[in-house]
């Protein structure tokens, strides 16, 4: 009977050990810390210098898609990570460009292979992300604009995914994208397009859901109006 736990337990450990492997964004991180500065500007130039590195990297996501197996949080890792890597290269595609609004129905192109199956940021985003029941992905997910949550430096990963989720969206909320006082909230557009998505798990309201990540005491009935969008380029000039 000893034996017999033993062998569960070292084949459980494989088993995470090889999901942990097979899901390796270590490539992406070194490249968003080399081209991604701590204010989310990128540098579009370096990453075309670096494009082989960035091809190996969507190349080992397309080889290897996560199953329903593997934790949420490794799946969300993946696609986040996934929807920002490919992102980048649909700008290189197109570079130079001033916005990605420019390019040819940019969200809505089939250029993405995970698997056997060939989708769009789109798919990733509303077909996949968006069904995780997890609002803070708008927080993470970058649309090379400068008034998009900023692209994190640093690739998401399943252990870190709490902590990194809670980062990102503190960081947006506290942005000069949000004007935020006590009786009244400038709120991105982000707000307005996904509104449904942040009410849930008891969330009554957009400025009940504000006020988790600020230190600002809002109003419950706070006024709430939404702020122009800039779809300029994210580049580092």
């Amino acid at each position: 009977m000893k034996t017999v736990l033993i062998f569960l337990f070292v084949s459980i450990c494989s088993f995470a050990y090889s999901i942990e492997q097979k899901l390796d964004h270590s490539l992406w991180n070194e490249l968003l810390e080399k081209h991604v500065d701590t204010k989310g500007n990128v540098d579009y130039k370096g990453f075309l210098n670096d494009r082989d590195e960035l091809k190996k990297y969507l190349d080992h996501l397309s080889q290897n898609p996560p199953s329903e197996n593997e934790s949420k949080n490794a799946r969300l890792a993946y696609y986040i990570n996934a929807y920002n890597a490919f992102t980048v290269e649909l700008i290189l595609e197109n570079y130079p460009v001033k916005s990605i609004k420019d390019i040819r129905n940019p969200w809505g192109q089939n250029f993405i292979t995970l698997g056997n199956e060939t989708i769009s940021l789109n798919d990733i985003e509303h077909n996949i992300l968006r069904k995780m029941n997890e609002p803070r992905i708008h927080f993470a997910i970058n649309c090379a604009s400068v008034s998009c949550p900023k692209l994190y430096n640093k690739a998401f990963t399943a252990n870190q995914l709490e902590a990194q989720l809670d980062k990102v969206t503190r960081a947006f909320i506290n942005s000069p994208e949000n004007v935020i006082s006590g009786n009244e909230l400038g709120l991105s557009k982000i707000f307005k397009w996904y509104e449904k998505d942040y009410l849930v798990n008891g969330i009554q309201s957009l400025a009940h859901f504000v006020s988790q990540y600020t230190d600002v005491k809002i109003n419950p009935n706070a006024k709430v109006h939404f702020l122009d969008y800039n779809w300029d380029l994210n580049e580092n000039e």
